[in-house]
């Protein structure tokens, strides 16, 4: 059945018209008044509704029941990604959305190949918040990960406590670590986990030796190097595997 994003309240019984964006949608896949979807605004829990009006410009649903429907991994994960280039990006948030990433981060880095700021960098991050949506209507999630405005790596590693909390895991993927990923807790999931992966070329020593300082463990991915939109993703995969995280 097709999901839809609304950013608003939802309320059982109301008639509503759905937002341009969405609009669209259901015009493009041909959804005729009688149809069913189902609705969600990010804040917890899914709306059945029924298509009641579909005309050019506008399309009218009634929503039904409210489903206490989550889909949430048992712990909050930050996904830390030095600003990759081309649609690499764009590729690697719809995936980690998929695979149960809380909030995302992006980097400037000493290596990075893309450099954003000023109006380039609030479009890219609107942009990267519009493919966040679109992939928790395709994936069945109904809590919207969180996208924040791209930094400096030295400036977000500089707001975190030097310190990890208790149950709170800090991972920094790096060829040079001595530590496999092999090595991490399989029996005692963190209530919250931040995984830092550097841009194409890597993290700088002097990043990686400022991440340290910050409580992230250095953690080797074996024999191959990884690109970077492989690797957060790969990790992602192995910690919902060995922690429920689907």
């Amino acid at each position: 059945m097709p999901r839809f994003f609304v950013g608003t309240p939802l309320k059982p019984d109301d008639i509503m018209q759905l937002p341009d964006d969405v609009t669209r949608h259901i015009l493009v896949l041909r959804l005729q008044p009688g149809d069913s979807v189902v609705l969600f605004n990010g804040e917890g829990g899914e709306h059945s509704a029924e298509l009641v009006e579909v005309e050019r410009r506008s399309v009218k649903v009634r929503i039904h029941e409210f489903r206490r429907v989550e889909v949430e991994a048992p712990y909050h994960l930050t996904l830390a990604q030095g600003i990759a280039g081309g649609d690499k990006m764009d590729w690697l948030i719809e995936k980690a959305v998929e695979l149960g990433a809380s909030c995302f981060v992006p980097l400037t880095t000493t290596r990075s190949v893309v450099r954003l700021s000023g109006e380039r960098a609030q479009r890219r991050h609107v942009h990267w918040q519009g493919i966040v949506r679109a992939s928790c209507e395709q994936c069945g999630r109904n809590r919207l990960p969180e996208v924040m405005p791209v930094r400096e790596i030295a400036t977000w590693l500089g707001a975190l406590p030097r310190v990890a909390e208790e149950g709170e895991l800090r991972i920094l993927l790096s060829p040079r670590a001595t530590i496999s990923f092999s090595a991490l807790p399989t029996d005692a999931p963190f209530g919250r986990v931040t995984v830092l992966v550097g841009p194409e070329g890597g993290f700088s020593a002097a990043e990686e030796a400022a991440a340290t300082e910050h409580g992230f463990t250095a953690v080797g991915l074996g024999p191959r190097v990884l690109r970077t939109e492989t690797a957060g993703i790969a990790v992602l995969s192995a910690l919902a595997a060995r922690w429920g995280g689907w």
